[in-house]
């Protein structure tokens, strides 16, 4: 009986051990994790807007220049970030925009840059997604993301909306799709639209 209650108390000690040492584990390192998502999210502005980094550049870096030539602006709802380096004196190369949300597998998330006149495309880039490598995971590949640089936010008539698709004419608004991967596309076009309506109409 005791050597029960003896066995119990020691588990009952070991456990809530372990779980103190979790605890400080997660404290310890989530400066960290928020300093490397900050940079990651930071490097993806960046990409986008074509901002230029430094060969090899740190996670500090990174943010610096980040810092340096790009303002964040709110706008109601709406959140962009401005391309405007000092030697610019004030004038804006770019503005990129957030876009997200659900993708097939899980949350995709990522930003669209445009170009001074606000329809053409400067990058687009995805910064978190789970989709399934060699299929919808091709939505972070070069070749695909490059599609978009130099496309148009409207097509012919003026109507806002960019389409991912392999079947129909190539158009100014249209880049193509990933083969298997129709479903990831088709919600990566409706994140990307939901963006695009977003600064179309806070340009209005």
């Amino acid at each position: 009986m005791k050597g029960s209650a003896y066995t119990i108390g020691f588990a009952a000690v070991l456990g809530s051990a372990c779980a103190l040492l979790l605890t400080a584990a997660a404290s310890f390192t989530k400066p960290y994790k928020e300093a490397n998502q900050k940079a990651e999210e930071a490097k993806n502005i960046l990409l986008a807007l074509k901002v230029p980094l430094p060969d090899n550049a740190s996670s500090s870096q990174v943010v610096e220049v980040r810092e340096k030539n790009v303002q964040e602006k709110t706008r109601g709802e709406l959140t962009t970030y401005e391309y405007s380096p000092p030697e610019a004196g004030g004038k804006v190369l770019a503005t990129a925009m957030r876009f997200a949300g659900p993708g097939l597998w899980g949350p995709v998330k990522g930003f669209l840059a445009l170009e001074p006149d606000m329809k053409t495309i400067r990058g687009m880039t995805i910064y978190e997604q789970e989709e399934t490598p060699g299929l919808g995971g091709e939505i972070v590949a070069p070749w695909f993301r490059d599609q978009f640089v130099g496309k148009s936010i409207v097509d012919s008539a003026g109507v806002p909306g960019i389409i991912i698709s392999m079947r129909g004419e190539p158009a100014a608004n249209k880049v193509d799709g990933i083969s298997g991967a129709t479903m990831t596309c088709d919600k990566v076009q409706a994140m990307l639209n939901e963006a695009i309506k977003s600064i179309v109409e806070e340009k209005q």
